[in-house]
This record gives C-alpha cells, structure tokens and sequence, in this order.
C-alpha cells in the first residue's frame, strides 16, 4: 500500500567514522539536489580527532531557499553501526533507514567510540522502550515509531560488483561504502541516477578514473536497491527540477576566503587552528588570481610559527601598504590582542577574521558557539578604536569580508569580523556572488609625497598629523620622502615617543573619534538589518547577530504560516554599536527577545549598555551544537503562549 508523498522537502542525514568518506558522501548529496534544481543546507558536525570519532551530515532539501537545519531526520544513510545507535531515534514516520545488514547483533557495548555518556543516554531509551541494546533493537525503535527499513549487505554486494568487472581487489572498493549508502537512499527516493553520476564527476573532477569507479559501484548499489527495496512505504521523493543560473552551491568555509581574493587581499597569515585553518588553506590553493583587469596577481598565504607571529606578519604587510589579514580562532585571538593593540595604536589598517568555537581554553575544538562577542569588542588593553563586524550566513560573509577591507583601510583600524565554526562548516545555495556588488575603498592612501608637504621640524613625514578629520593621509612603508616611525608607545605626529600629557590627550581624541566618523558613514544597511513586521498587538521583536540568522529566519516562516507576525533585527555592526538604528528598529517592540549561541547574552549586555532596555526573553544555546529551526520556533511558540521562563536554554543536538 503506498501513501502520500511528501516532494522535495526533506532532511537527509550520514554518518560514520571520521575518514570514512561521510564529507565526500554529503558533498555529492548536495551537489546533485542542487544540479537537480533544488535548495539545500548542510551542516557538518565533527570531532577534533584526526580519525575514527563519529562524523555526520545533516542536509536539508528544498523547493524553496532554506538557511538553517531542523531535528527531525526523514532519511539515515548508514553505513556502521555508531550511526544507527545515535540518530535512528530521530528518524520520522514515513521515513527511512539504510543499513549494513551484518551489523545488526552488534551491541552498544561494541562500538569503542560511543562515550559512556551517550551509551547510557542511548541505553536508557531501549531499555524504557523494552529493546536489546543491539543495532537491531534500535531498528526496532525506530520501526515502531514509523520509519522504514532497508538492510544492504555491504560487502556481499561490493563482491558481487568486483566478480562482475573482473576485479579481485575488493579493499579498494571498500572505500567507496559510502557512495553505496548514499546511492541506495537516492534509489529510495527516487532520485535521477544520471544527475547523481554528474554529482560524483563534479565531487572527484580532480580524479576522473577515481570518479567512473565511484560511478560504477554506485549505480550497482542504486539497481540493487531498485530491485530489493520496496520504497512504496517512504513518505519522500525528490524529482528533479531545471537549476537556476543565478544560483550557486556555495560552501562556507570558502566564502570570506573568496572575499579576500576580490578584496585585493595580497597577504594572509595563520597558525592552523579549527574552523580558521579552512580559510588560508582556501587561499593556499589560489594564490594565482586572475583579476578584475583581466591579469593575474599573486596572494601570499604564510604558514608562521604561532599567532603572535602570524598577526605580527599581517600588521607588516598592512604597514607596506596592500592589504593584509589573519584568520584565527579563540585561542589564537587571545594571543593575538596585544598586537591588535599595537595596530590600534598605529593605525593600522588589518582585518582578523574571527573564526568562532566553544570555549574556554581549548573547550569544543570542533564545534560551535557565539561566546567571543565581548572579548572582540573589548580586545587588548587599553582604549583604542577597532570595527567588530558580524556576518549572518554564507552570502554575507562575501560580501562583508570585502567591507571588512574597505572598513579598515578607510578609517585605518583593525576590524575584527566576527565569523564562526557554524558558517565555516554549512553548506547551501545561495544567489551567485557578484564581485562588482562591492566598490574598493583603500581610504586616504597615497602613492607618493613631495618633500615640502606634510613634514615635521625635521623634515620627515607627518604620518599621525592632527587636523580636524581625525584620519591622517598614510603612505607605504618606504615610500621616498617619506619617513616616520612607528612604536607601541604614545607618539608625536611624525610618530616619535613621548610622554607629554597634552600630545598624550591629543592623540587619544584623534584615534578614539574615528569611531564617531565610522559610525556617521557605515550604511545602515551594514549597521543592523530588519526582517518581518511589527505585530501592533504582539510587538514581539527578535534581537540576535551572525549565524543564528538563518534559523531564526526559517523560524519565522513557519511562524508566519501559523499568522504569527514578529520582527528580526539582526546586528551586524556590533561595534562601535550603532545604537540610534536599532533603537529606530525597536520603536514598536513591546517584547524583547534575545537569542544567542552562548551562556551570557552577551549581545543582549550589549543592548543594556547602549539602548537602556532590558531584554524580555533570552534564547540561548552552549552545547556546542548550532541552533535549529524547529528549537527556535518552539521556544518563541512558548513565549508567545505565555508559558516561557525568561531564559530558556536549548539543548537539542547529537
């Protein structure tokens, strides 16, 4: 008996052991529901170890664009037995599971990886439900709540297909258990095989004989499951759809990196640290650039020593006069902040792309958190100007990483812009990026300076000048008739030491007052943006920054769907904090509600400080697992009903 079929909409998760090919699987998953047309998200979520730990890919499919991830799994493609034991109980009804047949006596107790805190979490729930803790009692459970099963004998079938080509090597088609999870599931819903091959060439184009073998065994594992499997019972389908020109797959560990390129970025400096080390390793792979005058121009990514040395190397290169930048994590960053205030000092123009995870000290390696707000906002000792500049998703962090330039070099300050572990390790479709939606702005930087203007008593260059405009015109590093210097110390105009307490005051209010210019200037399309419309009864009123965007986004779709009308402000321009914005934002918000990926709040502190309003709500999440939808949504449904504690903590992931 069939039933009614739910059409491109669905959640696809892999899972398996880190190094087993559960990225590549993802990736192809991906790229071909996006050549077939479709909308997706993905989000990655790995341990910091090499191999071995468990490793799993949610993606989301649909007809329309999505931004975030939700609980709920439609369809598990396995292919061990840690992957059944932690997510066959979130599998739905109608569902589907894919599975390795030879694996299912296998007990909790088994599998080495799953830590004593999960065994007993997962224990507890066969038990309370009467199951063996086999894979087969977890099979049973998810088959009692309404999700379908499907049994692949791995490696009888990867025999099967070795004695038909000929080819008695079979450890090397062992590796590819993970495109047969994947193809078996595309067989299940009913997938376009021909696109699904496409994908595969695309994912291995570096690789083509890599690529036809990967095609071969999955084709042999989608026939197989087309002849075995009765998919009849399985509420989703995906039919493929003609894919928009004007939209790309576009993954975010690439995005700013691709922003730095169209920037004119020409130096970056790392010590590798997760999630940052994707973005140099990115550029590594592209220093030959073809530019915009139709030559090609060289990008130096240095590998150094440690952070000191990496953000050191950056001020250099910025004081030469091209434009340079750093990408590190929290660690890193708190080794970074006393030559952030060295920057400060100088007027350096430096970007630091901040790559967010949990902390403290080395906290959740891999995984997520919003928790270095404050820290950026307040980095390094003493009182000097700096931009801290947040993107929400994959797209903005285009487009802002090329302001984040234009930002720095205008009103000569380090910016910070404050990226995170979920944006470096999502995936989606998104508007292709336009490189001309952004104009160059390198600021007051000459080329050159005659030797009788802009000189001190001896001569020499007046590279820190106080005037009225509080942004004195800089020139390279060595540029002739152009000396001054440069220290961490308090400085005369032409950049000597002193201690003098007028030029001391003078030179404070020449540095400090350039964030009054910067936050005259910024659009207020850079400053905060707002989403939905104010509900004159409800004036419920969303306030949050970076990567929670996208959920709370889908959150107030389905919102929206139920008649429920709220409003997102989202804040980018976190600081110096462009608080007559977000005031006008807030003119009708008779409830606040802050929501954020860390313990404090720390943006709702933010909003006490400047606006003197007191957050109604707060939505927070510290597990180290990024926000969903559906907790989102859920959360606001309580407040909206009435039956909310003033702050509520999410706690779903896996």
């Amino acid at each position: 008996m069939t039933i009614s079929k739910t059409t491109n909409s669905l959640t696809w998760v892999i899972g398996g052991a880190q190094g087993s090919g559960v990225d590549s699987a993802a990736n192809i998953f991906s790229r071909a529901c996006a050549q077939g047309g479709l909308h997706i998200f993905g989000n990655r979520e790995f341990y910091s170890n090499i191999k071995g730990e468990h490793s799993y890919f949610t993606v989301r499919v649909s007809e329309k664009p999505i931004r975030s991830h939700v609980d709920n799994i439609d369809i598990l493609a396995s292919f061990d037995a840690e992957t059944v034991f932690r997510h066959a109980d979130k599998v739905t009804d109608g569902g589907a599971i894919i599975y390795d047949s030879e694996l299912v006596n296998t007990t909790i107790q088994d599998v080495p990886t799953i830590d004593e805190i999960a065994s007993e979490r997962i224990s507890t729930l066969l038990e309370k439900a009467g199951k063996p803790l086999t894979i087969q009692g977890m099979l049973d459970y998810a088959k009692d709540n309404g999700a379908q099963l499907y049994k692949i004998p791995y490696l009888k079938v990867l025999k099967e297909f070795a004695e038909k080509i000929n080819d008695t090597s079979l450890s090397k088609f062992t590796r590819m258990v993970n495109v047969m999870a994947l193809s078996a599931s595309m067989a299940i819903l009913n997938f376009d095989s021909e696109v699904l091959a496409n994908a595969i060439r695309h994912v291995f184009r570096a690789k083509p004989r890599v690529a036809e073998i990967n095609i071969s065994v999955a084709n042999y594992a989608y026939n197989y499951s087309k002849s075995e499997f009765d998919p009849s019972k399985v509420r989703f389908i995906i039919r493929c759809r003609r894919p928009s020109a004007e939209t790309i797959l576009a993954q975010g560990n690439q995005s700013s990196g691709l922003g730095k390129i169209v920037a004119g970025c020409k130096f970056q400096t790392y010590y590798p640290i997760t999630p940052a080390s994707d973005d140099s390793e990115f550029l590594e792979s592209n220093q030959i650039i073809e530019q915009r005058n139709g030559h090609n121009g060289s990008l130096v990514v240095l590998q150094t020593e440690d952070e000191i040395a990496a953000i050191a190397m950056a001020i250099g290169g910025a004081l030469t006069g091209v434009r340079s930048a750093t990408a590190t994590s929290g660690p890193g960053f708190s080794l970074m902040t006393e030559a952030l205030g060295w920057a400060g000092m100088n007027e350096v123009p430096l970007v630091v792309s901040l790559y967010q995870r949990a902390g403290p000290a080395t906290g959740l390696p891999t995984r997520h958190e919003q928790g270095d707000l404050l820290f950026a906002v307040n980095a390094g000792h003493g009182e000097f100007p700096k931009i801290v500049f947040a993107s929400g998703d994959i797209e903005e962090s285009f487009y802002d990483t090329i302001k984040a330039f234009n930002f720095a070099e205008k009103y000569q300050m380090p910016v910070i812009h404050m990226l995170d572990k979920a944006i470096a390790n999502s995936i989606m479709t998104c508007k292709i990026f336009d490189p001309y939606k952004v104009t160059l702005d390198r600021g007051q930087l000459l080329e050159s300076v005659a030797p009788s203007t802009e000189t001190g008593i001896a001569g020499h260059y007046l590279r820190f000048k106080l005037s009225e405009n509080a942004i004195s015109p800089r020139i390279p590093l060595g540029t002739e008739n152009g000396i001054f210097w440069n220290t961490g110390d308090e400085h005369t105009e032409e950049g000597h030491i002193t201690e003098d307490p007028e030029m001391r005051l003078k030179m404070m209010n020449k540095r400090m007052s350039k964030l009054d210019v910067a936050l005259k200037e910024i659009s207020n399309e850079d400053k905060a943006l707002a989403y939905g419309e104010d509900d004159p009864l409800m004036g419920l009123t969303i306030i949050s920054w970076g990567s929670t965007k996208g959920a709370i986004l889908d959150a107030m779709d389905r919102l929206s769907y139920d008649g429920k009308k709220i409003k997102f402000v989202q804040v980018r321009l976190i600081h110096p904090f462009p608080t007559e914005v977000v005031e006008k934002m807030l003119v009708n918000t008779k409830v606040l509600v802050d929501i954020e990926m860390n313990y404090s709040s720390q943006l709702g502190l933010l909003v006490k400080q400047n606006l003197k309003r007191e957050i109604n709500y707060s939505i927070v999440k510290y597990n180290g697992r990024p926000m969903s939808s559906s907790e989102i949504y859920n959360a606001i449904m309580h407040i909206i009903d009435g039956n909310a504690s003033r702050r509520i903590v999410l706690e779903n992931g896996t």
